[in-house]
C-alpha cells in the first residue's frame, strides 16, 4: 500500500527510473519522474516533493550542479544515485546539499532503508538551543550546556561541546569534515580530517557506552560523520 507525500526521481535511464519508482511507490503516495536536469528542476519547483532521488549523470547538466541549485530553495531530502565511488565525489555532493548517496548498483532494500531514514529525520523535531534531549541514555541540555549519563555529569571542553552541539543540531545527516570544521573552528587553518579524528575519538570516549562500537557518532566512510537520528 502506498504511503503519503510526493517523491521525484530525476534520472535518464528508464530501467533505473522504473526500479526506483517501484521502490518509492511502497513509501510515497505520488512518485514523479524527470529524465533531464531542467525537467527535474521544474518539477521540484512546482510539485515541492518531500524527497528527490537524483542521478549525477544527466544528459543536459551535471547532477551535482542540479543538487546545488535545488538545495538553494528547497528543503526536500535529496538522495543522490551515482556510479562514482571516490571519496572526493561523495564529499562534493554532500557539500552541495545532498542528504545521502547510494552508489550503483544498489538494492531496492538499501534504497528504501535510506529513504525511510531521511523521512524519519525530516519528521524529527531537531532541538533548539533552549531544549534538552535524551538519546541512548545520554542526556544533553543545549540551554545549560550540560551532558550526563545515568545522572552522572560528563565534563566536556568548549571545543568538545561545540562539536557535540553541531552533531545534535544536524542529527541524522551526514556532515563532511569540512562542514564540521567550519562550524567548530571557523577561523582556523589546518587539516579538518586530522582535527576531527582526534576530537571525535575523545568525544566518543566520553559519551558512548562503548567507544569502539559507537551508537551515537557514526563514521561515514570517506565522507565524514553522522550523529544518530533523534
Amino acid at each position: 500500500m502506498a504511503g503519503h507525500g510526493t517523491a521525484l526521481v530525476i534520472d535518464d535511464e528508464p530501467q533505473i527510473v522504473k526500479a526506483v519508482a517501484r521502490a518509492l511507490g511502497d513509501i510515497f503516495e505520488v512518485v514523479l519522474r524527470a529524465s533531464t536536469a531542467q525537467e527535474g528542476i521544474d518539477q521540484a519547483a512546482s510539485a515541492r516533493p518531500d524527497l528527490i532521488v537524483l542521478d549525477l549523470g544527466l544528459p543536459d547538466r551535471d547532477g551535482l550542479a542540479v543538487c546545488r541549485e535545488i538545495r538553494a530553495w528547497s528543503s526536500a531530502a535529496i538522495i543522490v544515485l551515482s556510479a562514482r565511488h571516490s571519496d572526493h565525489d561523495k564529499i562534493a555532493l554532500l557539500d552541495a546539499g545532498a542528504d545521502d548517496y547510494v552508489t550503483k548498483p544498489f538494492s531496492t532494500a538499501e534504497l528504501q532503508a535510506r529513504v525511510r531514514a531521511q523521512l524519519r529525520r525530516a519528521r524529527a523535531i531537531l532541538p533548539s538551543e533552549g531544549s534538552a534531549i535524551e538519546i541512548d541514555g545520554l542526556e544533553i541540555d543545549l540551554a545549560t550546556r550540560t551532558v550526563a549519563r545515568a545522572g552522572e555529569p560528563i565534563h566536556l571542553t568548549p571545543t568538545e561541546w561545540a562539536l557535540l552541539r553541531t552533531f545534535v543540531r544536524n542529527a541524522g545527516k551526514t556532515l563532511t569534515h569540512q562542514q564540521m570544521f567550519a562550524e567548530v573552528w571557523p577561523n582556523s587553518g589546518g587539516d579538518p580530517q586530522q582535527y576531527l579524528r582526534a576530537y571525535v575519538a575523545t568525544l566518543r570516549r566520553k559519551i558512548e557506552r562503548d567507544p569502539l562500537r559507537p551508537n551515537l557518532i557514526l563514521t561515514e566512510s570517506g565522507a565524514g560523520y553522522r550523529f544518530a537520528t533523534l
